[in-house]
């Protein structure tokens, strides 16, 4: 075969590639409503969302508390079978690549706390329930949604602070049971197109050392432990908070934003297996009743049950498996008490 042959056969990928980077390229976007975007919508509420993100499920949550209907566009992203938060399609919706999004008569909002506190301010005296006006209430419920969201670029730093930091940590096991099902092709796309080459490159060294070889390797243990530590402080603080408030909610009587950001955290707990190890056997009962009553509400099942995709349920029972299976993992995984 001739150079000049192997250059043209070369020259096909690359050009595909350098034809598919100048369409999807990336860039951040401030949170909140941006009215000088207008996307194409048949609805005055739509939710791009994924059924695997933390986000999107707290913004499913809270729509659904709100009676807010809405158009749903389902977007995959690598844990749910592809990276089409990176594809052409989706990046003109969010050119940053993240969910969700909430577009309000054609117009977008970015990032989850903005788009629960949006849409809470759109939706009259059930917005203003989940969302109280008087300050010391509003001050309560912004203080724990804050503590349960996710903030950073690198979201595995600042657990000390937010229990929605500890969750990426926490998340590990899972990840390295879903990225089974996933094909090694389709981490290429997520290389050679996501914003943020670091993740990518994490599921795939997951995939390939799978959960069990994911306690051989140092820095993701080191991340999980401390998450896992943290974790536990905030739980603690969680506890005392529904002690000093009355309940049956974080606010008291009535379910706020805070406890619709509250929901997914315990909830991503639960699809991990650290159920057991955080509340079981008498440990905070406080929190352990909490989430009885979170699961009682129909928004728990419309818009987190109803909602998990086959690959989340694989890997759901296959870290409950594997733990059960091995004593050993299971204390890598969760500590020696």
């Amino acid at each position: 075969m001739s150079i000049l042959v192997i250059l043209l056969i070369l020259a096909v990928p690359a050009a595909w590639f350098l034809v598919e980077r100048s369409h999807r390229k990336t860039q951040t976007m401030a949170g909140g409503l941006h009215e000088d975007i207008t996307l194409p919508h048949t609805a005055e509420w739509e939710l791009y969302h994924n059924s695997f993100s933390l986000c999107s499920k707290k913004l499913r949550v809270c729509l659904a508390e709100l009676g807010l209907e809405h158009t749903s566009h389902p977007i995959d992203l690598i844990e749910t079978g592809s990276y089409e938060n990176v594809s052409r399609r989706f990046l003109a919706v969010n050119p940053a690549g993240l969910v969700p999004v909430l577009v309000h008569r054609g117009h977008p909002v970015y990032e989850s706390h903005d788009e629960i506190v949006y849409a809470a301010r759109h939706a009259g005296e059930r917005g203003r329930e989940l969302l109280p006006d008087e300050d010391a209430a509003h001050a309560l419920v912004k203080h724990w949604t804050d503590v349960a969201s996710v903030v950073g670029a690198d979201p595995t730093r600042g657990t000390e602070q937010r229990a929605g930091n500890c969750i990426p940590g926490l998340t590990l096991p899972i990840f390295a049971a879903m990225c089974q099902y996933i094909p090694f092709t389709r981490f290429v796309q997520g290389l050679l197109f996501h914003p943020q080459k670091k993740r990518p490159l994490i599921l795939a060294l997951l995939k390939l050392r799978g959960l069990r070889g994911m306690t051989k390797l140092p820095p993701a243990m080191e991340v999980l432990e401390r998450s896992r530590r943290d974790m536990g402080r905030h739980l603690d603080a969680l506890g005392e908070q529904l002690d000093r408030g009355g309940g049956p909610w974080i606010a008291g009587e009535h379910f706020t934003l805070a406890d619709v950001s509250w929901v997914v955290i315990l909830d991503r707990l639960i699809e991990v297996d650290w159920e057991e190890h955080f509340w079981g056997n008498g440990k905070r009962p406080q929190v352990a009743a909490y989430w009885e009553r979170l699961q009682a509400r129909p928004s728990y099942d419309s818009a987190i049950l109803q909602a998990r995709c086959e690959t989340l349920e694989y890997g759901i029972a296959d870290v409950k498996a594997a733990k059960n299976a091995d004593p050993a993992l299971r204390t890598a995984l969760e500590g020696s008490t």
